[in-house]
């Protein structure tokens, strides 16, 4: 079969509006939430809190309306989503759990080395772990202190239950069913987990047919690789397979990428429709947004070479700690390094770079200048201080239009 010409352009706005990144949602309710996480496939948990949290950024930017309770209510109190490894820590779409099934049970079955010798060297603290939740209800790390007498050091100290712990969890017999100022709580999956949830084990072929159809609605267009590492819960041979044979099935349809020589793929009816236009509005991205997250992938579609410094030695960083990409009209034409000063209420922007091609700043700067607002308001701030801005020409009109938005 022929391959489906495609431009970057066309891929852009494809993978923008499959990631709900069109006009936002105003509501940010129940039903709204789950269709947006349904939607990516997962949201990424992450614990730097500089600015507001990376989980509820990702969400916000999609639901305007949004507010951090309203992830914690969808988690505790309607158990739609779930906590566990995609490729890093996220909340799930609670039908997604029997996709998870069996890396829990490769999880008890085949550890890697040095956890199996672990485990075997700690089998009394994994009961003993175990045991104490199942007497007394849901944990967390701070509540296993040492028996009286005993002095830390020993194996009775926290890092073996915590450790304990994250092994049970990673297993299944632990689910997250909340998190309190951000400590997770353990408590037995059967306790957590709704009745009402298919816990099938799936097998290999669909496992591997939801990983291709999960990857393709949430990216739009994508390479193998780029589908795998969205959830790597399948090898990539694996999905390869799998794309042939849905390929040949007609659901998924082969694309020929303007500019690259791998091939890509989407499924075969988000081609049937025309994209729809990008709304003349920015967005202020998370580093572990779902559109970014993966770094070679934004290199190719959007010609935007980025890399989250904040796990650098500062003398090493170029951009900043925790530097966010902002998109426009399909192009991520800017970044900024900003830090919630709460007490202040200021949102502080310590640099902001525009790319070296970008030259439409009589649009770019007033969709940016809401786009900071919005983002301000969201962290409780309700100033912003714009300490360096390259180039530099810019940065007068720029603080101007911060102070009309502001003053709106």
């Amino acid at each position: 079969m022929a391959p489906i010409q495609c431009s970057l352009e066309q891929a852009r706005r494809i993978s923008i509006a499959s990631q709900c990144l069109g006009a936002p949602l105003s509501s940010a309710d129940g039903d709204d939430l789950r269709a947006i996480i349904g939607q990516l496939g997962y949201v990424q948990i992450d614990t730097i809190a500089i600015v507001e949290r990376a989980h509820h950024h990702t969400l916000w930017n999609r639901a305007s309306a949004y507010a951090p309770d309203a992830l914690h209510e969808l988690h505790v109190k309607d158990k739609a989503v779930f906590e566990y490894w995609a490729h890093a820590m996220a909340y799930l779409p609670i039908e997604d759990y029997r996709y998870y099934m069996p890396r829990m049970q490769r999880q008890r079955t085949a550890p890697r080395d040095g956890l199996k010798q672990w485990m075997q060297e700690h089998a009394d603290v994994l009961t003993h772990v175990l045991e104490r939740i199942r007497a007394e209800g849901p944990l967390t790390s701070k509540d296993f202190d040492p028996p009286p007498g005993i002095k830390r050091g020993t194996w009775w100290n926290w890092k073996p239950a915590k450790r304990a712990l994250e092994i049970l969890f990673w297993q299944g017999f632990l689910m997250i069913p909340e998190r309190r100022s951000f400590q997770k709580v353990y408590d037995l999956t059967e306790r957590v987990l709704p009745p009402v949830v298919d816990t099938t084990m799936p097998s290999q072929g669909e496992l591997s047919e939801f990983h291709v159809r999960r990857a393709l609605h949430a990216m739009g267009v994508a390479r193998i690789r780029e589908m795998r590492d969205v959830f790597q819960i399948v090898p990539q041979a694996e999905l390869a397979s799998t794309v042939r044979n849905l390929t040949d099935a007609g659901e998924v349809a082969l694309v020929a990428l303007e500019g690259q020589s791998e091939p890509y793929y989407a499924l075969a009816s988000m081609l049937e429709r025309e994209p729809p236009e990008t709304p003349e509005r920015a967005w202020i991205l998370s580093p572990f947004d779902n559109l970014i997250i993966h770094r070679d992938r934004v290199k190719r579609l959007f010609g935007f070479d980025y890399t989250i410094e904040c796990y650098l030695p500062a003398a090493k960083r170029t951009y900043g700690y925790f530097v966010l990409p902002v998109l426009w009209r399909n192009r991520l034409f800017a970044r900024l390094d900003p830090k919630a000063d709460r007490q202040q209420r200021t949102l502080i922007v310590k640099a902001l770079w525009f790319e070296p091609w970008f030259t439409a700043f009589d649009e770019g700067l007033p969709a940016l200048a809401n786009a900071l607002a919005s983002y301000a308001r969201f962290n409780g701030c309700d100033n912003i201080q714009v300490c360096k801005m390259s180039p530099t020409g810019h940065k007068r009109r720029f603080n101007t239009l911060l102070r009309q938005v502001f003053a709106v």
